[in-house]
């Protein structure tokens, strides 16, 4: 059987890490220095959080958010 899982990360700029803001996965917490980096903790600490559950895949959507501010024109 499928699962799905939706992770929201978001970047804290003061820590300079990607960290994992909200999910589906009761117990998910967990912070990298990249995004790249935080995906590959990902599928192991799932597992880990799930294993007492049913079997089977679970598809994870990873929503990142980050903010930036441009200037544009004369300063």
């Amino acid at each position: 059987m499928t699962h799905h899982a939706v992770v929201r990360c978001a970047w804290d700029e003061e820590a300079a890490v990607w960290y994992v803001s909200e999910s589906d996965v009761p117990g998910l917490a967990t912070e990298a220095e990249s995004l790249d980096a935080l995906r590959r903790k990902l599928p192991g600490m799932i597992q880990d959080l799930l294993e007492d559950g049913q079997g089977g895949d679970v598809e994870v959507d990873l929503i990142a958010y980050a903010h930036d501010r441009v200037r544009v024109g004369a300063t």
